[in-house]
């Protein structure tokens, strides 16, 4: 393996366990736990296909007329994954972009979409992410994760672009919040089946295929350019400090909901 991403990957490691550890996880107790845990991540999720797109505007060219732009071998990784990601099958064999599944599971599960529907209806209007936070209300650590993933899309880097996408956002879902999921499910089918299975898939997909083509991307870009390797590795470190916080966020509005539900 290419001893560049090993570092990386051992540099980040602490901070991996720390968030695939965090107590978020053990106070998601039922579906209203869950709900609320949508509420926020969907953030996450939509940003991700966000970044996705912002790698293959400046990977691949998507103006016409056309014209060959950067390594063919690069633009098949981000093509193959961009393919997985805006148009994979939901579990009826219906094409849907990862972010459209979640927002499935989320009317589900019962989670209000309306503040997301928001988001996105103010942010096509008017361009402006601040505005468009404000419009739906948007939780403090979403918008902050937000933020930082949009800087980073903004800074034009893509080597920096990949790097986030790569290290900061595969392989982070434990097996504790998979068995929780699938408790839920068996008791509350109908409420939970669709996250369940955007999990399922989000595992296979994203964690597999799509991680050694990102991997394989990131070091395309990256290449022997020390300077870009050592920029990558405090994008990524800041990427996951960014999904601790969002972590915190969510874990204390679970808590804050069972506080009140004790004292009333």
């Amino acid at each position: 393996m290419n001893k560049a991403i090993e570092r990386i990957q051992q540099t980040i490691e602490p901070l991996r366990q720390q968030i695939i550890n965090h107590k978020v996880y053990s106070v998601i107790e039922d579906v209203e736990d869950l709900q609320l845990f949508m509420h926020h991540h969907v953030y996450a999720v939509w940003d991700f296909m966000s970044l996705l797109k912002a790698l293959q505007n400046n990977l691949t060219c998507t103006s016409v007329p056309w014209f060959p732009k950067g390594s063919a071998d690069t633009r098949y990784l981000i093509n193959e994954i961009v393919i997985g990601e805006e148009s994979d099958v939901d579990n009826e064999g219906i094409r849907k972009s990862h972010y459209e599944l979640y927002l499935d599971a989320m009317r589900q599960a019962g989670a209000d979409t309306a503040p997301m529907d928001q988001f996105i209806t103010s942010l096509q209007q008017n361009g402006d992410l601040q505005n468009s936070f404000a419009a739906a209300n948007t939780p403090e650590a979403a918008r902050k994760f937000v933020n930082y993933t949009f800087d980073v899309i903004h800074s034009n880097k893509d080597f920096l672009q990949a790097a986030i996408f790569t290290f900061g956002r595969e392989d982070l879902i434990p097996g504790m919040f998979i068995s929780i999921v699938n408790d839920m499910y068996r008791a509350f089918p109908d409420s939970v089946s669709t996250f369940k299975y955007y999990l399922e898939r989000h595992i296979e997909v994203d964690g597999g295929h799509h991680s050694q083509l990102a991997l394989q991307m990131t070091a395309n870009l990256c290449g022997d350019n020390e300077q870009y390797w050592q920029e990558a590795e405090a994008a990524v470190v800041q990427s996951l400090q960014k999904r601790l916080g969002l972590w915190d966020g969510i874990y204390q509005k679970i808590a804050k909901r069972k506080e009140l539900e004790v004292v009333s």
